[in-house]
C-alpha cells in the first residue's frame, strides 16, 4: 500500500486524483490532504478517505476546518507553513496540484524527501525548473508529469536512448478561440473564456487554454523534463484532444498516447507508474471519433505562444517573470477588469520592463515572482484607468 498526500485536494485535479484513491482502498492510503479555504470539501475527503492529516492554507479558517472534523481523530493545521509542513511528510507519493506559485515551496519539500512528487502545476517547472531539477537530482526523487500532454511524451519517450529522438510533438486543443479573428477576440467575455470545447479545469487553466498561454507553459515544462533541444519541441493543433501529444524519432517512427480527455487518464498513469490501474473511462471509440485533424496555430492571434519560446529561449529569469505576469493578468480579466487581448499584452509589458539575473535558489525565484507581480499589477491599472 502506498501513502499518498495530495496537495490541493478540493482543486479539480485534486477531485480527480481523489475519485482515483478511493476506487483502489487496497492500493493507497491517504496521508494528508491539502486546500487553499475550501473547508467543507477538504472536510469531506478527509472523513472518507480517512486521512491523518488536513490543512488549510488560509488560517482564518483553521477553526471551521477543526470543527468540520471535530470528534473524527483527524489532525488539523493552518497556514503557509502548515503547507509546507504537510509536504515534509515523507508520504511515498505527493500530488503537486496547487494552482500557481503557492505551490512552489510545497513540491520543493516533497522532492526535498527524496520519494516520487507528481507534478500538476505548472509553476515549479517553469519558474523554478533549474532548481526543482537540481534538488530532485540531490535528493533521489522521482518526478513524474501529471499534464496530459506531458505525460503522453513520459509514455512514449525512451529515456535511455533520448539521441535517438528527433521531434517532440505537443497537442493542443486551441481553445475556444481557434477559428475567431482577432476583432471577435477582443469581445470575449470570461464565461466565453472559460468554457472550454473538451476539458472540464478550473477557471485560470481554462483562460490560459483560451489564450493559448497554458500550450507556452508546457513547452517549457517539455524542455525542463525531456533531454531535446528546444527547437525539436514543437506544437500543433489537434482539435480532438484525443491525442495527447507524440515522440519522433530518427527512423521515422512516431509513437503517440491516445486517450479520453479526462485528467483522471494520466493521473492514473502517474498513480500506477511502473504499473497500470483501472480508471472508470470508457474504453476510446476511434469509429465513433471518426478523424483526427491537425493544424498548425497561429502566432498572430495567439501571441502567448512567441512570448514563451522567447522566453524559454532567453532562460534565466524570464520564464518565471511570463508565469507570474501571466496569474496577474488572468486574474485581472476572471475580475473583469480587463480585456480577454490584453493578457497577453500585459505579459509582454512586463517582459520588456523587468530582467533580473537569473536566480539561483527558491528565494531568487520567489522575489523575481513578487517584483514581476507588482509591475504587471502596475500595467492592469494603467488598462483599467
Amino acid at each position: 500500500m502506498k501513502t499518498v498526500t495530495i496537495l490541493g485536494a478540493t482543486g479539480s485535479v485534486g477531485r480527480s486524483t481523489l475519485d482515483l484513491v478511493e476506487r483502489e482502498p487496497d492500493a493507497f492510503q491517504v496521508l494528508a490532504l491539502t486546500a487553499h479555504r475550501d473547508v467543507t470539501k477538504l472536510a469531506e475527503a478527509a472523513i472518507r478517505t480517512k486521512a491523518k492529516r488536513a490543512v488549510v492554507a488560509d488560517e482564518a479558517c483553521l477553526d471551521a476546518l477543526r470543527s468540520a472534523l471535530a470528534g473524527t481523530g483527524i489532525e488539523t493545521a493552518g497556514g503557509e507553513q502548515a503547507v509546507r509542513d504537510t509536504a515534509d511528510l515523507g508520504a511515498d507519493l505527493t500530488m503537486g496540484a496547487i494552482v500557481g506559485c503557492a505551490g512552489l515551496e510545497p513540491v520543493l519539500a516533497a522532492i526535498e524527501q527524496g520519494r516520487t512528487v507528481i507534478i500538476a502545476n505548472k509553476e515549479p517547472l517553469v519558474s523554478a525548473g533549474e532548481v526543482v531539477l537540481a534538488a530532485a537530482a540531490r535528493s533521489g526523487a522521482t518526478l513524474l508529469p501529471a499534464d496530459s500532454e506531458h505525460n503522453a511524451i513520459f509514455q512514449c519517450f525512451d529515456v535511455a536512448r533520448p539521441g535517438r529522438v528527433r521531434r517532440i510533438i505537443l497537442t493542443a486543443s486551441g481553445g475556444p478561440f481557434r477559428d475567431w479573428s482577432l476583432d471577435q477576440m477582443r469581445g470575449v467575455s470570461v464565461e466565453q473564456a472559460v468554457a472550454h470545447p473538451n476539458w472540464s479545469m478550473g477557471a485560470k487553466i481554462s483562460v490560459d487554454s483560451a489564450t493559448m498561454m497554458n500550450k507556452g507553459l508546457e513547452l517549457i515544462e517539455a524542455a525542463r523534463l525531456f533531454p531535446v533541444p528546444h527547437d525539436a519541441i514543437e506544437i500543433i493543433l489537434h482539435r480532438q484532444s484525443v491525442i495527447h501529444s507524440m515522440v519522433e524519432y530518427v527512423d521515422g517512427s512516431t509513437l503517440a498516447q491516445l486517450g479520453p480527455p479526462d485528467m483522471r487518464v494520466p493521473i492514473a498513469s502517474c498513480l500506477a507508474w511502473p504499473d497500470r490501474m483501472a480508471t472508470p473511462m470508457a474504453p476510446l471509440d476511434l469509429v465513433r471519433i471518426g478523424r483526427l485533424d491537425f493544424e498548425a496555430p497561429d502566432a498572430v492571434r495567439f501571441p502567448a505562444l512567441r512570448l514563451a519560446r522567447e522566453a524559454l529561449d532567453a532562460g534565466g529569469a524570464r520564464p518565471a517573470i511570463l508565469n507570474a505576469a501571466n496569474e496577474i493578468a488572468v486574474a485581472a480579466f476572471l475580475d473583469r477588469r480587463i480585456g480577454f487581448l490584453e493578457i497577453a499584452a500585459i505579459v509582454e509589458d512586463t517582459l520588456i520592463r523587468y530582467d533580473p539575473p537569473a536566480p539561483g535558489a527558491l528565494a531568487d525565484v520567489l522575489a523575481v515572482d513578487a517584483e514581476a507581480r507588482v509591475i504587471a499589477h502596475e500595467r492592469v491599472k494603467d488598462c483599467v484607468a
